[in-house]
């Protein structure tokens, strides 16, 4: 596997606190690099054997003991990074990690980078860029669905899958390839019904893993929908009936909430980031004219708009004063509200915009509506082969699988081997952007900067 050129490993140690911030049973300072083993014998006192864990004291360059813990040392290239690691297991106060830290730094490591300790481990080959990216990925999981498709990530499914894919696209190359260099043949090659039959397999190959990678994309990502409507329309009540609890605070009152309120709640593993707005509508309290700008900057964002109103109220009206104050580039769903004060059934009405009948209060129709949003995204509840992806992955799949069609289309239109081979070539590329066989140090810095520090 081939790494950037310019990005070249460094030589020196890092070390960082590898637990999260704030008290715990334990914590974990974790030391990467050529001078590990010599920095955790000098502040412990002990040099364990490969992998197996030694109690020992702990103290800084002068002698001054500062916790008591386990030891576990790493060798490379038989270790996360690929580089000798050393781990103290401490105790979790913040002061008492902080000292020790210090101490590590004092006897010649550096401080870390966010995501250094998975860059070193992606630059020594101890896994390609989108097993890394599904490190992070598994830590950022917010649901039990996301967790599994960044695990089965991290295992190098993904990784399987984008290279049997470069795979059958080097096959079909090469075999163009020949074509073009025996032209004295008696055989059209390019005519071929097997180079016909490796197209169309290819072709549903694509479509598969854009679909898997799809979905796993939103898994990690989710859905941003903004909850608006005038006054008393039953938005609060919507986000609690969403959430599954009282998120939001609901009373008679008019203008009770006045600021942007959010939850992040999972719909069969899709994360939906829910935002609740103030009412819209004329005023001249300044807070709530405030929150009504809040809440108009939010639509503008949103993946999807749900626009309340009242069931009781003069419902064609209200839809219209509504939709007349959005932008059209917004996606819109209309919710109908509190159809149990007119005995109504839920249901949906598909048109130019759809329209969902429900009652917040008594959750009638509120499944209809999860059903509703997962269907405008294009979510489909996934299983355990899911797979975790993010925007560029997509965005790479994309560029190889237009790459692709384009050779196709040279081949069916005009038979031009040499322009089909560059177009598979093209193809080739992008997908080896995915796991990071071709790509660049930016790239890389714009990953890793995003990771955890420790990680």
């Amino acid at each position: 596997m081939s790494r950037p050129a310019s990005d070249m490993l460094r030589d020196d140690t890092i070390a960082a606190i590898a637990t999260p911030p704030g008290r715990g049973g334990v914590g974990i300072i974790r030391i990467s690099g050529p001078a590990a083993a010599e920095i955790g014998k000098r502040l412990s006192g002990v040099l364990p054997a490969p992998r197996r864990a030694v109690l020992a004291r702990f103290g800084n360059i002068h002698g001054e003991a500062l916790d008591e813990g386990l030891v576990l040392f790493f060798p490379g290239p038989h270790s996360f990074t690929g580089e000798d690691v050393i781990e103290l297991h401490g105790h979790g106060g913040p002061v008492v990690l902080d000292l020790l830290l210090q101490s590590v730094l004092a006897a010649g490591a550096r401080h870390a980078e966010a995501g250094e300790f998975s860059r070193r481990a992606y630059l020594n080959d101890k896994l390609d860029l989108t097993q890394a990216e599904a490190i992070a990925d598994l830590i950022d999981s917010g649901s039990a669905a996301a967790a599994r498709a960044a695990l089965n990530s991290l295992r190098g499914e993904f990784s399987t899958r984008v290279h049997r894919l470069v795979e059958m696209l080097t096959d079909l190359r090469s075999y163009v390839e020949a074509a073009i260099d025996f032209p004295d043949e008696d055989v059209d090659f390019l005519s071929d019904k097997a180079l016909e039959r490796r197209c169309n397999e290819l072709d549903l190959e694509f479509s598969d893993l854009r679909a898997c990678a799809r979905q796993g994309s939103l898994l990690r990502e989710g859905m941003s929908v903004v909850i608006a409507g005038p006054p008393n329309a039953g938005k609060s009540s919507l986000l609690n009936a969403l959430a599954g609890y009282e998120a939001a605070i609901v009373t008679e009152v008019p203008g009770t909430t006045r600021d942007v309120l959010r939850e992040q709640i999972a719909i069969d593993g899709l994360p939906l980031h829910v935002i609740d707005t103030a009412g819209l509508r004329e005023t001249r309290d300044r807070v709530e004219i405030e929150g009504i700008r809040r809440a108009r900057a939010e639509l503008e964002r949103a993946d999807r708009a749900l626009i309340l109103v009242d069931a009781t109220a003069d419902l064609e009206r209200a839809i219209r004063t509504l939709l007349d104050g959005l932008g059209t580039a917004i996606p819109v769903t209309i919710i109908v509200n509190k159809i149990d004060l007119l005995g109504a059934e839920p249901r949906i009405e598909s048109g130019a915009v759809t329209r969902v009948y429900i009652s917040a209060l008594t959750g009638a129709g509120v499944d209809l509506l999860r059903e509703h949003l997962k269907a405008c995204i294009g979510f489909e509840p996934v299983g355990t082969s899911a797979l975790s992806a993010r925007r560029r992955h997509l965005d790479a799949l994309a560029r190889g699988e237009a790459h692709f069609r384009e050779a196709v289309r040279q081949l069916a239109d005009f038979r031009a081997g040499e322009l089909m081979a560059e177009e598979l070539r093209l193809a080739q590329q992008a997908l080896a952007e995915i796991t990071g066989e071709f790509g660049s140090e930016d790239l890389l810095g714009r990953i890793f900067s995003s990771f955890c520090i420790g990680k």
